[in-house]
């Protein structure tokens, strides 16, 4: 899953506002710009693709309803992961399962089998680090690592200070760090 980039501001903010005004097909262009940054966020907030693609779902049903309520102060990218958060994170207060593993795809584009797992379980490793993150830092790091937001728009979208997104991501760095420096002394 890669970084997002944002649409370009005036169409967006003319959708935005014909969706306000009930446009359905106004409203279906949003959401496919933002469907998948939603899935990202989630997705790195739970380590569950399947609640992350439930939890976008509801999100944007969320959205549709508040929609009225949208004003173009903030980023509405930004909004729309507000409102993904705050729904993840209630799905993973309600679940408080273990995360299930996904399955690891033997398919080799461009390396061996070796390869492909070494780079999965690395990959696999991180995400698990991640999701063992206190909720504050994982979701400060989700939103500027993977979803490539700014620190001000992470500001907007959590409604925290700059500094304390600063002060979030900088422990939550240390923290992975320390966690994948610890896995790599044992293996």
């Amino acid at each position: 899953m890669s970084i997002s980039s944002a649409p370009p501001i005036t169409a967006e903010l003319d959708l935005i506002e014909q969706a306000q005004q009930g446009n359905r097909d106004a409203f279906s262009e949003l959401v496919l710009m933002h469907y998948q940054g939603a899935i990202n966020v989630v997705y790195r907030l739970s380590g569950d693709l399947h609640l992350a693609e439930d939890i976008a779902q509801e999100t944007f049903i969320k959205v549709w309803d508040k929609l009225h309520t949208y004003r173009p102060v903030g980023s509405f990218r930004s909004w729309v992961y507000r409102i993904a958060t705050n729904a993840a994170l209630d799905a993973l207060r309600r679940k408080r399962e273990e995360v299930d593993i996904e399955d690891i795809s033997l398919s080799a584009p461009g390396g061996s089998v070796e390869q492909t797992i070494i780079r999965q379980q690395q990959v696999e490793l991180v995400r698990q680090a991640v999701v063992t993150l206190p909720e504050a830092s994982r979701v400060v790091l989700v939103l500027r690592e993977y979803e490539g937001l700014s620190y001000q728009e992470i500001a907007d979208s959590l409604q925290i200070p700059v500094g304390t997104v600063m002060s979030r991501l900088a422990y939550a760095r240390g923290a992975l760090k320390k966690t994948l420096r610890r896995h790599m002394e044992v293996a």
